[in-house]
């Protein structure tokens, strides 16, 4: 898949740079996005246009966005941004107004990310990445900030941060490409999306049907953010909706290798032990090769045929 023109087209060597430092709050599915922009003089802006210049030239492929998928080197993801709460973000930093300005340290401090924004004419590149402790009071609430002069250690009486020469996604146009994919659900609240997921998949009567008792799958699943994105990627698939995969699943996975119980009526008996190859078996993740006629687990499926 080609990666967004919006990205590869944009001219950063000639774009104004602003930064927005942005707080958020809430943990319901709509985070609440505070944004404040900070001046910056040339060098950090000269400094931060050559290093996203280089993050987008080490990017070679995109693939779409996935619960399950996985980013290598040189890869990225995709995703519309109407799928997902970065519209928000997009709006808070349109514009460097007087009183959205951060005039103090305390507004600057315990800031969750950052946005470097770059405009060329009309068109606008949002960088986001996730901060680091520097930001966080109490990380550094204990600790004294030194400087060196190449002879000496002294003691630094202006507050610093740190910008990472990283970017965890670009917004850019109607897309967002992801190139750290824990951090983009991290700042997009993509978790609590998942459990919310799996909270409504529980009540959907194809799914409950599903089981004698479903206790034992929700009690293994928990809180798990990778099980959380497994039965969400259950939920959008819909396999189990489908009433010939279901029962070719009943007839075949034995000789699939699947630890799974069925009940006289087809229904799983879900048990704390076999929960890893009911959801397996959910995903459609348990593959046979045609070459070698055996069979293997897979992480990620893209249908081809």
């Amino acid at each position: 898949m080609p990666i967004p023109d919006a990205l590869t087209d944009f001219n950063i060597a000639d774009a104004a740079v602003s930064v927005w430092l942005f707080r958020k709050s809430g943990l319901s599915e709509a985070p609440v996005f505070t944004g404040r922009w900070v001046p910056t003089d040339d060098a950090l802006r000269g400094a931060l246009r050559e290093a996203i210049h280089e993050i987008r030239a080490g990017i070679d492929e995109a693939e779409p966005y996935g619960l399950l998928a996985a980013i290598g080197e040189g890869q990225a993801l995709t995703i519309s941004l109407d799928e997902t709460h970065a519209g928000l973000v997009v709006d808070s930093a349109a514009a460097e107004l007087p009183q959205r300005r951060a005039l103090n340290v305390g507004q600057m401090r315990n800031t969750d990310f950052y946005v470097v924004k770059l405009t060329y004419q009309d068109q606008v590149l949002h960088a986001v990445t996730k901060t680091n402790s520097s930001w966080k009071s109490r990380q550094i609430q204990n600790l004294f900030t030194v400087y060196f002069n190449g002879e000496q250690l002294g003691l630094e009486h202006d507050p610093s941060f740190s910008l990472s020469r990283s970017v965890d996604f670009f917004v850019v146009g109607e897309d967002i490409v992801i190139l750290d994919k824990a951090d983009f659900e991290s700042v997009l609240n993509y978790k609590q999306a998942h459990a919310t997921d799996f909270v409504e998949l529980q009540a959907e009567p194809g799914f409950a049907g599903l089981f004698v008792d479903m206790a034992p799958l929700v009690a293994f699943v928990g809180t798990n953010k990778l099980h959380l994105r497994r039965v969400s990627a259950i939920r959008q698939k819909g396999y189990y909706l489908n009433q010939e995969f279901m029962n070719r699943l009943r007839q075949n996975y034995a000789q699939a290798g699947l630890d799974l119980t069925f009940d006289g009526n087809g229904r799983l008996v879900a048990t704390e032990a076999q929960c890893p190859d009911i959801i397996r078996a959910l995903l459609d993740h348990r593959l046979l090769s045609v070459f070698s006629e055996a069979y293997y687990d897979v992480q990620n499926a893209t249908a081809v045929v």
